[in-house]
């Protein structure tokens, strides 16, 4: 836990950019009756029935110091799912960082084993050397920021019925392009000095065994 809050610490460095990395699923759901439109004095109104279409993952990357946040549609949420997210944001979103020191929760697939399996070993030694990674502890996933900002995206965006994953794809990108725009930040206040005296139950209890 003290790993993660000294990361968020640290001054903002564009060689080395904080980015939190955290992923969902949306249940994809069709009408099955056209909704009737809202009208003076009535809201809209639509069936309770519904017709399940899949699922959809959405791996959401969050640097909380610049407000800018990146996300990707996926049909899975599989090892290499997630290494081919890390190459777009190693190549593509931070091409000139020396390193992304990259916080996330402590998934099976969040390795770098992952991206021995997506690619050859060469390129996944070059991917895995461009990070710096630091885990949240086992039931701290909410030291993770991007879970504030997926909270952000279920209340904004995902919040209603949405048929196909060309439609989520849309719509979540469109909202995360007005939130790049806005620069929307998060402002961290939880230091280690906090959980030292407010999650002091965490921490081991050191008894004093030497003998006079």
């Amino acid at each position: 836990m003290e790993d993660v809050l000294d990361v968020y610490k640290r001054p903002y460095d564009e060689k080395r950019p904080v980015v939190c990395l955290d992923e969902t699923n949306k249940q994809l759901t069709k009408e099955v009756r056209t909704p009737i439109s809202a009208e003076p004095g009535k809201s809209e109104r639509y069936d309770t029935e519904y017709e399940r279409n899949g699922t959809s993952n959405i791996f959401l990357s969050y640097e909380p110091l610049q407000g800018k946040r990146q996300l990707q549609i996926t049909d899975q949420r599989k090892k290499i799912d997630w290494a081919f997210f890390i190459k777009d944001l190693v190549d593509g979103h931070y091409p000139n960082a020396d390193k992304i020191v990259l916080v996330m929760d402590n998934l099976n697939t969040h390795t770098g084993s992952s991206l021995y399996e997506a690619f050859e070993p060469k390129e996944a030694k070059r991917i895995l050397d461009k990070l710096e990674i630091h885990y949240t502890p086992k039931h701290g996933s909410w030291l993770n920021i991007a879970e504030i900002e997926l909270s952000h995206l279920g209340r904004q965006c995902l919040d209603r019925r949405i048929p196909d994953k060309e439609i989520l794809s849309r719509e979540v990108l469109a909202w995360a392009d007005q939130r790049n725009k806005e620069a929307s930040i998060v402002d961290w206040q939880f230091t280690t000095d906090d959980a030292r005296i407010k999650l002091k139950r965490l921490y081991p209890v050191i008894k004093n065994k030497q003998q006079n």
